[in-house]
């Protein structure tokens, strides 16, 4: 997971609409009610659809650059940025039992002092993991 940039098309649609694509991204599309909604709405469809690649172990494109996407008249190219980390923490967070092993002694000195075991493994887990 990591922090990307990607350019998008944003073309204007009736009554200050826009919608949204992500010419380098299969599927990666959205749309906005007003130009504010179009870009927040950008950010959310590439994190997820970047997700959605990363997690299905798909190659991720390099991004055009923005100079060399073809518009159309009205039409303008600006680069949004998303981060599947933060992507995931939001909106994958559910929880997920897992069974694992540790010497007696070591859990019995933990019951003792009452350590919660779940969140020494989280928090060990984030800081290996380097998503803090």
């Amino acid at each position: 997971m990591a922090k990307y940039v990607y350019p998008a098309i944003f073309t204007p649609e009736e009554a200050g609409k826009y919608s949204v694509f992500f010419p380098d991204l299969e599927g990666c599309y959205t749309c906005g009610d007003n130009l504010q909604d179009a870009l927040f709405m950008a950010e959310d469809v590439l994190a997820f659809v970047l997700y959605d690649y990363e997690t299905e172990g798909r190659e991720i494109p390099a991004p055009a650059k923005a100079e060399d996407i073809e518009k159309s008249s009205g039409e303008f190219v600006n680069y949004v940025a998303c981060d599947t980390v933060e992507y995931a923490r939001m909106h994958n967070n559910r929880a997920v039992k897992k069974t694992l092993t540790i010497p007696e002694w070591l859990n019995e000195a933990a019951v003792r002092q009452n350590i919660n075991f779940s969140q020494v493994l989280q928090e060990a887990l984030m800081q290996k993991v380097n998503a803090r």
